[in-house]
């Protein structure tokens, strides 16, 4: 058998998809050879990527000559996609018999010889459509290379594989068939001992295969192949891949112009060393990378585009100056020192691209259009220019601990002031600090409020609580502080039903309504609360802290009507 060309497939397929050298080699082995009839292929990481060699492995064999290699025909499906039976029947025959479906026909599916058959009513009969597209493989064959055997020796010396034909079945995020399709699981694991025909069924996973095998031993063991997380040196060489790919359609000033490639490499590499712990998907670095190398590079851009606007305004010179000044105005990549500079400018940005690119928060074109650097960033000072620029939240202007009146709705202030006062305060003197009788109509602080001052000379100074940072508190003395802060100070502003004859009872129905529950919600979000316990927690209150400084709480307090510093049990 001549391997030559299939070698040269897999010389070009390991070029194109640096990583996956222990794939390409074995599955294009077994493919062209003597394939087992299951395959499972486990990518814990990147199984994206390894659908995609996996696709362009088999479109490249199924080109190879017959000289090189067996007729092969294969289906790729996504379990995802194929979330009904019949859905997957037809999918896959229709791509093992290379049928497109026309608006004209009337979209119909493949069919043996016209006959209007459907093959996609039951496992049987799709059973059978995968007989009759492989009959009719071997009759094409057999029209190509005649003679008997699977083997076929001719005057150029090479053998022709005549008689031997194979299906290959390819699915993707397999392990979506347990929930969508799990009666398929075990006919697709013996599909070459139901069909009696050469097909191999390739299983691509992000789980191990014990993990979704069915029970009882329904299955036979497949042939495995576990690929590793890709290193280093693979992520960047796949980045820099995707790079070329886009600079290819380049000509003017651009972000990924080709001078510019020795630079993102070393941006590059930045954004692995820092994003590594995290993930190690190239699609995913690649994306934060799309939000973050056009500000990285703008700079340079806009110096090139300054020499270039001031070359235009001097005056006509020779023809052989005007040649010169194009030589130099070609866009080559930055000095060592320009490099360095803008990598320890745009570092600290690098985390927070992650943080909000990853998680998919925003997208990477709001990202980068928020986070664009100014105009004639080399030219200022490193104390005045900053990579990120933060967004204004629920009313907080630039991180000034701003808090405008017009932003935040009354009831969101109300809750604020009283998660600072539950963080700020002791649990044990919410009686002393809030408790009040029935007849009072403003809280009064009762006598004893307050730290006790210890006498001795070995007493030690007890740091306020306002200075050692907030503490949390549960759910339930939010809305109780809360509760009182608006019986208090909200009561006149609020126009009380008449069959509302107790005092307080309007205010105890108003805090249970669901839209303070979602205030609170969206204060968390906003990052003016923080939920120190874990959301899926099912055990105890949730608990939550301050997120506001006491300046910003003050200035809330103010606007409310609500006097902070005498209900502080430690002011100072």
């Amino acid at each position: 058998m001549d391997t030559s060309d299939v070698e040269d497939l897999i010389t070009k397929l390991i070029e194109d998809n640096p990583g996956y050298d222990n794939l390409i080699f074995q599955v294009t082995s077994l493919v062209t050879t003597y394939p087992p009839p299951f395959l499972y292929i486990n990518d814990p990481t990147t199984p994206r990527i390894a659908s995609s060699v996996l696709r362009a492995l088999l479109l490249g064999c199924s080109k190879l000559p017959l000289s090189a290699s067996p007729q092969i025909r294969f289906a790729h499906v996504n379990a995802v996609a194929c979330f009904t039976a019949r859905l997957f029947y037809d999918t896959v025959l229709n791509a093992m018999a290379r049928w497109t479906m026309k608006w004209e026909d009337g979209c119909e599916n493949w069919s043996d010889q016209g006959s209007g058959q459907r093959w996609n009513e039951s496992i049987d009969g799709f059973l059978h459509g995968l007989k009759a597209i492989y009959g009719a493989m071997g009759e094409v064959t057999s029209q190509k290379v005649k003679g008997k055997g699977k083997e076929k020796e001719t005057e150029d010396g090479n053998v022709h594989w005549g008689g031997d034909f194979r299906m290959v079945l390819v699915v993707e995020k397999a392990e979506r068939l347990k929930e969508t399709l799990p009666d398929l699981m075990v006919p697709l694991t013996r599909l070459a001992e139901l069909t009696q025909t050469q097909i191999t069924v390739i299983f691509i996973s992000s789980v191990r295969w014990q993990d979704i095998k069915p029970p009882f031993g329904a299955s036979p063991g497949p042939y495995q192949i576990d690929i590793c997380p890709p290193n280093k040196e693979a992520t960047l060489s796949r980045l820099t891949q995707l790079f070329e790919r886009e600079s290819r359609s380049v000509t003017d000033i651009d972000p990924y112009h080709p001078a510019l490639l020795p630079l993102y490499h070393h941006f590059c590499s930045i954004l692995h060393s820092i994003c590594s712990p995290f993930t190690h998907d190239p699609y995913e670095l690649a994306y934060i990378s799309a939000a973050r190398w056009p500000g990285f590079v703008k700079p340079i851009l806009d110096d090139h585009q300054h020499q270039i606007d001031l070359r235009r305004q001097q005056p006509d010179e020779s023809e052989m100056d005007v040649e010169d000044h194009n030589f130099e105005l070609q866009l080559a990549p930055p000095p060592e020192d320009t490099r360095m500079r803008l990598t320890r400018f745009f570092t600290p940005s690098f985390p927070a691209a992650l943080e909000a690119l990853y998680p998919r928060l925003t997208n990477a074109y709001s990202w980068a259009r928020e986070n664009a650097p100014e105009s004639g960033l080399l030219a200022l000072p490193p104390a005045r220019a900053s990579p990120i620029k933060t967004k204004p939240i629920a009313g907080v202007s630039n991180g000034q601990d701003v808090i405008t009146s017009d932003v935040l709705p009354q009831m969101s202030k109300f809750i604020l002031v009283a998660a600072f006062l539950a963080s700020t305060n002791p649990a044990k003197t919410d009686l002393r600090m809030f408790g009040r009788g029935l007849d009072e109509r403003k809280k009064k602080r009762r006598k004893g409020g307050g730290p006790r001052k210890g006498s001795g000379k070995n007493t030690v100074a007890k740091v306020p609580q306002r200075l050692l940072g907030p503490a949390p508190f549960p759910l339930d003395r939010l809305i109780a502080i809360l509760g009182v802060l608006l019986e208090e100070n909200d009561v006149d502003s609020r126009q009380i039903p008449p069959q509302f004859t107790i005092p307080g009872e309007y205010t105890d129905m108003e805090i249970g309504r669901v839209q303070v529950y979602a205030a609170i919600i969206e204060l968390t979000q906003n990052r003016l609360l923080h939920r120190t316990t874990q959301p899926d927690r099912l055990e105890g209150p949730p608990m939550f802290k301050c997120g506001v400084s006491y300046d910003v709480v003050l200035a809330l307090a103010r606007d409310v009507g609500v006097p902070l510093n005498d209900l502080m049990w430690d002011p100072a």
